[in-house]
């Protein structure tokens, strides 16, 4: 039957559907581009998943291994011979919190207000100096670092001390906050700092006030990797503060640290001291974990009190 037979007002309701069919139908490629995408984002997931598998597989061994020795008296007591009852790491988790005190009241101000020159007022040759100078030192080992601060203040001090130790770890936490600070305060929209200049407010405390508090979040998620780093650091640690076996508060005297007691602990011939470090590495873990929690509570609050 031809389309003349059919009445004039049938053909015309016929055009808003077919003109619907062709709206509707996939672009030419477009099947490709979704095929492609969801191919990418299922490989993206993949990647994470492999790599979190190894992060769950060692803090499940390590709280196998390491659970059934924790007890009061691991934080109470000090080290004892074998054979000896109540022994415990107390000294040395005391000791790890001084030297992550230590190394972030000296590292983070000058990270941080390094990585703000670098963004906010560092140009030409002298900015880019420091850039490499950063990128190097991140990729130094940790016993060179360990070895020039030996050299630089257990020396002239003729003793081993918290102080060096705290020096050491602060040297290693220094690339890592000055580049996370000068990324994260790239990334602040210019038009902040524009309305803050248009309304007369100097360009320093804009840097510090507005520039400064917008990208905080992301500056405290980058300080608390300089810090999990700086955490489980041995050999700076051995060559500065060395180690004590017993209760030391004092910044100018040797102080015991977790990572020496599992160097020590994993080392010896005695399955009493190798649970302890296995006990050890696992409050490490946790101490880390809790570090982190605290900044990120701490973060989310202020934003929100924004």
């Amino acid at each position: 039957m031809s389309s003349e037979s059919f009445p004039p007002a049938a053909r015309a309701s016929d055009a808003p559907r077919a003109a619907r069919r062709t709206l509707l139908a996939p672009a030419p490629g477009e099947r490709l581009r979704r095929a492609r995408s969801h191919f990418f984002a299922s490989l993206c997931v993949a990647s994470a998943v492999v790599v979190l598998i190894p992060l769950f597989l060692i803090f499940i061994y390590v709280v196998g291994r390491g659970l059934s020795g924790l007890s009061v008296d691991f934080f109470t007591q000090l080290p004892k011979p074998v054979g000896e009852e109540h022994s415990g790491m107390g000294n040395a988790v005391v000791g790890t919190l001084m030297l992550i005190g230590i190394a972030c009241c000296i590292g983070l101000p000058t990270g941080i207000l390094a990585g703000i020159y670098l963004a906010e007022i560092g140009r030409g040759k002298l900015a880019s100096a420091i850039r490499f100078i950063a990128d190097v030192l991140g990729g130094v080992p940790s016993i060179t670092i360990g070895v020039f601060v030996y050299a630089l203040v257990v020396v002239p001090m003729k003793r081993f001390s918290a102080l060096a130790g705290g020096v050491a770890l602060a040297i290693v936490m220094l690339p890592t906050v000055t580049r996370t600070t000068e990324e994260l305060l790239k990334l602040v929209p210019a038009h902040l700092r524009e309305a803050s200049l248009a309304l007369g407010v100097p360009e320093w405390r804009t840097s510090l006030l507005v520039v400064l508090r917008t990208a905080s979040p992301g500056i405290g998620t980058g300080v608390m990797l300089a810090v999990a780093r700086i955490a489980g650091e041995t050999a700076p640690v051995l060559l500065t503060a060395l180690g004590s076996a017993y209760w030391s508060f004092a910044v100018d005297r040797p102080i015991a640290s977790l990572p020496v007691q599992i160097w020590r602990g994993a080392t010896s011939p005695y399955a009493k001291w190798q649970q302890e470090a296995w006990t050890a590495a696992l409050v490490l873990i946790l101490l880390v974990f809790f570090l982190n929690l605290i900044a990120r509570i701490a973060t989310s609050r202020s934003v929100k009190a924004r």
